[in-house]
């Protein structure tokens, strides 16, 4: 067959494809988009040039227990008819699916997989907000946690997903308790059901219980047969945010509730039976409330059957950097941008400074930064307010005098020292910073790592324990190029 018969073959199919009124995504067999049609980009709420040539667990976050049917045809070569899926792309807005999916095989092996979608988006939102669903906005795929200490937390809260006990999750402002807690109800056995969440700090003291267990006519001038939030959230889960700022009046009624599963309205004679799982969240330590009377400990021992601890970001320093990418991939398509990263002594003052306002601080600070920008590549110290520039600046400053102050410590010791040695440090001389030993060291892990799987991106981050989403994160920080091991 002619070249030119197979380049017009590809046209008439691709045309015919555009015109579906599906949508059509195709990856190859490392999961890459090779294809994606207009009316897919339109359900998923996408430009073409943002999905195509990229790994879709790059663009898109999907549920654990789902996961993306794309993928799972490639790897398991498995059909699947009429299958429904929610996910999210990269701005976190969710996206409800109807999809057949299929492997494409050569010479017996999986060399991609076709999926044909069906919008059923504007129906899930339609039941979400009929059930007071409409906050649930992420899952654990949706969770950056590379470090330790928050892939622990993740761990556990998957395992506690799978129950209907109550779960207090105790951390600082700011540090995601309710991204995990809505991670909670998408992988537990109630995510069909309602999600309802309430921050007692923004309710006045007087509404707080009409408001959590409803009214009955006639209990006050005005009032009218209402279910509260405990109610509406029957069959599903409620989260009540800074549980300590409930009076304590309130919470030995909440204690009722939870140990009758029975809820009685302010005003009414009869109790009401409730099925809801009850998520807690709290800014200080337990202890400490119930010390000070702002707590009282029969609700904390009930509430707490499961306690997850979130970290604080300057716990998690290994986070700061993946938290940084993925704020400014998601910005860049929401101000249509395209910065490419920070500047490093910013990425150093990152790394450096405590983050007291946690990953919501780290946020803000990008977006205000990329407010400012135009057709800037990076983000630098010139794009940051005045005041976050001097924390920023001062984090840094202190966290280079302590590197010097060590290091003169350590030579004055002379413990290890050999005179030589010390005759050459009385010579001043240039010395790598620690960040550029650091990524000396990275670059060259991650070049052996390519050489091993032949430039094989996600073979290599299975090997080395990480996501392939921050493997491609330090490819670029670090400057190498996945394309020059392929062989």
């Amino acid at each position: 067959m002619r070249a030119q018969d197979v380049d017009l073959r590809q046209l008439l199919l691709e045309a015919a494809l555009e015109a579906l009124d599906e949508g059509v995504h195709v990856v190859d067999a490392e999961g890459v988009t090779v294809f994606y049609n207009r009316k897919m980009a339109d359900i998923e709420a996408m430009a073409r040039e943002d999905v195509m040539g990229r790994r879709i667990d790059d663009v898109f976050s999907f549920p654990d227990a789902a996961g993306s049917t794309l993928l799972d045809a490639v790897r398991r070569g498995v059909r699947r008819d009429d299958v429904r899926q929610t996910y999210f792309n990269r701005r976190g807005q969710a996206i409800t699916t109807v999809n057949r999916t299929f492997p494409v095989y050569a010479d017996g092996r999986v060399v991609g997989a076709v999926e044909i979608a069906r919008d059923v988006t504007s129906v899930e939102q339609l039941k979400s907000t009929a059930f007071g669903q409409a906050g649930v906005r992420y899952t654990f795929a949706s969770i950056i946690a590379e470090s330790r200490a928050m892939r622990e937390v993740l761990e556990q809260a998957r395992r506690a997903a799978r129950t209907d006990s109550s779960v207090l999750i105790v951390g600082e402002t700011g540090t995601g308790k309710e991204l995990l807690a809505q991670g909670i109800h998408a992988a537990s056995p109630r995510r069909d059901g309602p999600f309802v969440s309430q921050n007692l700090a923004a309710l006045p003291d007087t509404l707080v219980e009409g408001i959590l267990f409803g009214t009955a006519r006639g209990a006050f001038t005005g009032a009218v047969d209402r279910p509260g939030l405990i109610e509406q959230a029957n069959g599903g889960t409620l989260l009540l945010d800074e549980l300590n700022a409930m009076p304590a009046p309130l919470q030995a009624k909440l204690l009722r509730v939870l140990q009758e599963r029975v809820v009685r309205r302010v005003g009414d004679l009869k109790d009401r039976p409730v099925d809801v799982r009850i998520l807690a969240t709290m800014n200080e330590e337990p202890s400490r409330a119930i010390r000070e009377g702002r707590l009282r400990a029969d609700l904390f021992y009930r509430l707490s059957v499961v306690t997850l601890t979130v970290p604080p970001l300057r716990s998690r320093r290994e986070d700061i950097l993946p938290l940084v990418a993925h704020f400014i991939r998601r910005l860049n398509a929401a101000f249509r941008l395209r910065v490419e990263g920070c500047e490093p002594r910013l990425v150093d003052a990152f790394l450096a400074y405590d983050w007291p306002g946690n990953v919501r601080e780290l946020e803000h600070v990008i977006e205000g930064a990329m407010n400012l920008m135009e057709d800037e590549a990076k983000i630098g110290f010139q794009h940051l307010p005045g005041h976050v520039r001097r924390r920023l600046e001062q984090a840094l400053d202190d966290a280079q005098g302590g590197e010097h102050q060590a290091g003169r410590g350590a030579r004055e010791d002379g413990v290890c020292e050999s005179t030589s040695e010390a005759r050459r440090e009385a010579v001043p001389r240039e010395r790598p910073s620690f960040r550029v030993l650091v990524r000396d060291y990275v670059r060259s892990v991650l070049q052996a790592s390519l050489e091993e799987t032949r430039g094989n991106v996600s073979e290599a981050a299975r090997q080395l324990g990480m996501s392939r989403q921050n493997l491609q994160y330090w490819l670029r920080e670090v400057g190498v190029d996945p394309a020059r091991y392929r062989r």
